[in-house]
């Protein structure tokens, strides 16, 4: 769990600005940290669950509108480094015992579905979840953004909004918010909760006020 402190709001646009300018160094350079995958890794850990109170509480609660919303305008999977892409990126860091073929592809390895807490043996049985789904994401702001940035978020690998989990808890979850749909498996509930939360305040993304309730309710009961 992250010990940091949430920022003043008056410094938080340098600080995403920071972040937005280190992921596309790690992209331009596609280093070796992005692929260092630990046995069991996970994705970055969100804030603490005090941060992550402070940051929903400065999340602008809107109207949410998807309309004219095409999974097109998020430009994903792209290229990390040689032939893997972020797919295949993120299966290499959140398995354990991972083998990948000349291809980047998985060939071997165990996952761990936190969503609904089942165990995979073969990684084509795994999707890689946007935690702010694609959608949620264009009626909450993204669909004033440039193609690049679209392209940023979809991809994004350093803060928690890339996980692989199983096909099925990732298709029933489909593009709904917390207030719709929450992981199956209770003990994950607190970590989906703080990382949903970051995400929308890095992207400065809204929140509809059923989707923040959802979230303090989470906070309060989960964490």
């Amino acid at each position: 769990m992250s010990t940091s402190t949430t920022p003043p709001s008056s410094a938080r646009p340098l600080v995403r600005g920071l972040r937005r300018m280190a992921l596309a160094l790690g992209l331009a350079l596609a280093g070796a940290p992005v692929l260092a995958a630990t046995a069991n890794a996970l994705p970055p850990a969100p804030p603490s669950v005090g941060d992550s109170r402070t940051m929903l509480a400065g999340l602008h609660v809107g109207y949410e509108d998807n309309a004219g919303y095409d999974r097109t305008e998020f430009r994903h999977w792209i290229t990390v480094s040689g032939a893997c892409d972020t797919r295949e990126t993120v299966l290499k860091r959140d398995g354990s015992g991972v083998t990948t073929d000349s291809s980047c592809r998985a060939t071997g390895g165990t996952w761990r579905s936190v969503y609904d807490d089942t165990t995979f043996t073969d990684g084509s049985d795994l999707d890689i979840d946007h935690v702010v789904p694609l959608a949620e994401a264009w009626g909450s702001g993204a669909n004033l953004w440039t193609d690049a940035r679209r392209e940023q978020f979809a991809n994004d690998l350093t803060i928690p909004q890339l996980i692989a989990v199983s096909a099925s808890s990732n298709r029933s979850k489909s593009d709904q918010d917390p207030a719709q749909w929450q992981p199956p498996a209770s003990g994950w509930r607190c970590e989906y909760a703080r990382s949903w939360i970051e995400v929308k305040d890095q992207y400065d993304l809204e929140v509809d006020s059923a989707e923040k309730s959802a979230l303090t309710g989470m906070l309060d009961a989960d964490c």
